[in-house]
């Protein structure tokens, strides 16, 4: 939720409520939360009837950093990012028909921890990681063909740990670790 209007009187749609749940979830996951607190704002924000009702389950929230989430979004064609690039904490990417590369090997990580979600139809990915990054492919589904990444052994360096999850319908995935 970017930001509220004026009028907290204002009745609430579901994704301004949906905005809210996220937001708990992602202070709960860095620790600005404890889990009784996290319920107790989560029952807040669902029984939530004004903007002013759910404005107040997230006050004492520190401010939310810009640049915390990002989407990018194609029909057809190719989605590319390489070289130099700022990684959010979450980054959403939805096509329907093209391929995606994503070269992280040289992109700046400003959270230790990111979060990519992929929603692709037939076009396939292809992610290239830090050579020292910790992936996590547990919230994938793939429909149609497998993935294809070979894990590596945690490094001591303690590269960003990316998280990957999503669905893919008839396209590929393959993540590759940066050689160096």
């Amino acid at each position: 939720m970017a930001s509220l209007p004026e009028d907290p009187s204002a009745r609430i749609g579901e994704d301004d409520r949906d905005a809210v749940v996220q937001r708990l979830r992602e202070s709960y996951a860095e620790g600005l939360l404890p889990h009784e607190e996290l319920d107790q704002r989560l029952d807040q924000v669902l029984a939530a009837r004004t903007l002013g009702e759910l404005a107040s389950a997230t006050a004492a929230l520190p401010k939310e950093r810009p640049g915390t989430m990002s989407t990018i979004t194609a029909a057809g064609g190719r989605i590319q990012r390489r070289g130099v690039w700022r990684v959010p904490r979450t980054l959403k990417v939805e096509s329907a028909f093209g391929r995606v590369r994503l070269d992280l090997s040289r992109a700046v990580f400003e959270h230790r921890d990111v979060d990519i979600e992929l929603q692709l139809g037939t076009g396939g990915a292809r992610i290239t990681v830090p050579r020292d990054a910790v992936v996590d492919v547990e919230g994938l589904h793939t429909g149609w063909k497998d993935l294809r990444y070979k894990p590596r052994p945690p490094s001591a360096s303690g590269g960003p740990r990316i998280r990957i999850s999503g669905g893919l319908g008839f396209g590929r995935l393959k993540i590759r670790h940066a050689r160096r």
